[in-house]
């Protein structure tokens, strides 16, 4: 988890390449950062208080969120990874 929230703040670093942008920087794929950056430490405080459905419910939503849909928009066109297997 610690390492999931280190590179989700580190992509909000990145330009995004592909789409629309806000203020030049931010594009629609850096919503799984910010899901990602909610998502961690409110699952890992639910654990601790014992909440083990909140927590369940939490990582679940991460990883379909930020693992799932986010890794297969790597395979967009125009996208490092659609390239190295289609193009």
């Amino acid at each position: 988890m610690i390492l999931m929230l280190i590179t989700a703040v580190v992509t909000l670093f990145m330009l995004a390449q592909v789409g629309p942008r806000i203020l030049n920087h931010i594009g629609w794929v850096h919503s799984f950062s910010f899901l990602t950056i909610y998502t961690v430490p409110t699952a890992y405080l639910a654990i601790i208080n014992g909440d083990v459905k909140s927590h369940k419910r939490k990582m679940i939503l991460l990883y379909f969120g930020a693992i799932v849909i986010a890794g297969g928009f790597t395979f967009f066109p125009g996208r490092y990874l659609y390239e190295l297997f289609f193009g």
